[in-house]
C-alpha cells in the first residue's frame, strides 16, 4: 500500500445544517453572503429557526474534512487519507462518523465529553452561500491527542498534510507540531486562508504557521484581506499571490507556491516570482446549486493530483473539476465515482 496514509487532514469537523433561506433571514441575523464567520450569541437562536422554517440538509462538513472527503473520492484508492479533529459524544458525531467512514476517510476524531459536536450553519440564497459556525466540540481540540502515539503515527505516516486556516483559532500549538516535523521531515505542508476573518484576527499565529507552509491556498477575497492586513497597500492578486510565496520560509527544501482562487475568473498559481493563470470550468448560472464547499473541492481535487506527483497544471485542473462537480449539487457531496481522467 504505498498509498495508504499518504494524506492527513487536521481540522474542525462540523455538521453543515444546510438550507435555502431568503434574504430577510440574512437580514435578521446580519449575515453577509460569500462570508464565513464564527458564531457570535446572537446567531445562536438561528440553528433552530432554519431547522424549524426552512428544508434543511445535515451534511458532514467543516473545511479540511470536506478537502480530504473530496480528495478521497477522486483518488479511489482506499485508505489513502486520514483526518484528525474533535467531535462531541452525540447523534450528530456519530452521524459524522459513520459519514466519513463511507468516504473511505480514515478519521481519527478526540471525542469531547463536555462540549455537543461542532454545527455550521449554511444560508443559500441564489446559489450563493454564508457560513456560520458553532464550533463546540471542534473547539475543544488538544495537542495532547496528537501526541498519542497511534494518532502521532498517522502525522509519521502522512507525506502531505494539509490544515484549513480555521484550525488556528483552536490549536495553533498542534499546528506548530505538524508543521515543524513537516519542514524537519521534508514532507509538504499546504494551508488555507480560509476567511478574510482569520487573516485580521488571527494574524500573528497565522504568520507563525506559514513559515513551514509549501502550498497557499485561498480565494480573491482573502487574499485581499491579507494584503491589507500586512499593509501591502495592493488589491492586485497576482502581486499578492506573488508576496504571499514569498514570505518567510523555515524550510528551504520546497519553494512556497500560493495558489489562489477567484470564483469564474482564472486560477492564480503564483511560485519563484511569476504567475501563472488557469481558467475554470464555466457553468450556466441555472446548473448552480449551491458553492457551498466549492473551495474546499477545489483543494481536495488539487491534493488527490498532488500526492500523485502530477504536475501543477493537472493539480489545478482536477481542482477545478472537483469544484464545478461540488456546486452543481447541495453541500460537499459528490457521485459514486469521479469522471475525471
Amino acid at each position: 500500500m504505498a498509498h495508504e496514509g499518504i494524506l492527513l487532514g487536521m481540522g474542525n469537523p462540523l455538521l453543515d445544517i444546510s438550507a435555502v433561506v431568503d434574504e430577510s433571514f440574512l437580514e435578521r441575523y446580519d449575515i453577509k453572503l460569500n462570508n464565513a464567520i464564527l458564531a457570535e450569541d446572537k446567531h445562536l437562536p438561528m440553528y433552530e429557526e432554519m431547522a424549524s422554517k426552512y428544508n434543511v440538509e445535515y451534511i458532514a462538513g467543516g473545511a479540511t474534512q470536506n478537502s480530504i472527503r473530496v480528495a478521497q473520492w477522486m483518488l479511489q484508492i482506499p485508505g489513502a487519507t486520514s483526518y484528525i479533529g474533535s467531535i462531541g459524544k452525540d447523534k450528530f458525531g456519530e452521524h459524522m462518523k459513520s459519514n466519513s467512514k463511507q468516504a473511505g476517510v480514515n478519521v481519527n476524531y478526540y471525542e469531547d465529553e463536555s462540549a455537543p459536536t461542532g454545527t455550521c450553519a449554511v444560508c443559500v440564497v441564489g446559489g450563493e452561500r454564508s457560513l456560520i459556525a458553532n464550533l463546540s466540540a471542534a473547539n475543544c481540540y488538544k495537542s495532547d491527542h496528537l501526541k498519542q502515539p497511534e494518532i502521532w503515527s498517522l502525522v509519521e505516516k502522512a507525506k502531505y498534510i494539509y490544515i484549513a486556516g480555521f484550525f488556528l483559532t483552536v490549536s495553533p500549538e498542534s499546528i506548530q507540531l505538524v508543521g515543524k516535523h513537516a519542514a524537519a521531515t521534508n514532507k509538504v505542508f499546504l494551508m488555507n486562508l480560509s476567511a478574510p476573518f482569520i487573516c485580521e484576527f488571527f494574524k500573528d499565529v497565522q504568520l507563525q504557521a506559514l513559515l513551514y507552509v509549501d502550498y497557499v491556498f485561498g480565494n480573491e477575497t482573502e487574499a485581499r484581506t491579507f494584503s491589507k492586513v500586512h499593509g501591502w497597500e495592493t488589491d492586485n492578486v497576482e502581486e499578492i499571490a506573488i508576496k504571499i510565496s514569498q514570505l518567510q520560509k523555515a524550510s528551504g527544501t520546497h519553494k512556497r507556491i500560493t495558489v489562489i482562487t477567484q470564483g469564474a475568473d482564472p486560477v492564480v498559481v503564483a511560485e519563484d516570482g511569476k504567475v501563472k493563470l488557469f481558467p475554470v470550468i464555466r457553468l450556466p448560472k441555472e446548473k448552480l446549486v449551491d458553492t457551498n464547499g466549492a473551495g474546499d473541492a477545489f483543494v481536495g481535487g488539487f491534493l488527490s493530483q498532488l500526492v500523485l506527483e502530477k504536475p501543477i497544471e493537472e493539480c489545478v485542473r482536477a481542482g477545478c473539476y472537483a469544484a464545478n462537480v461540488i456546486i452543481q449539487r447541495s453541500g460537499c457531496t459528490f457521485p459514486e465515482k469521479p469522471d475525471f481522467s
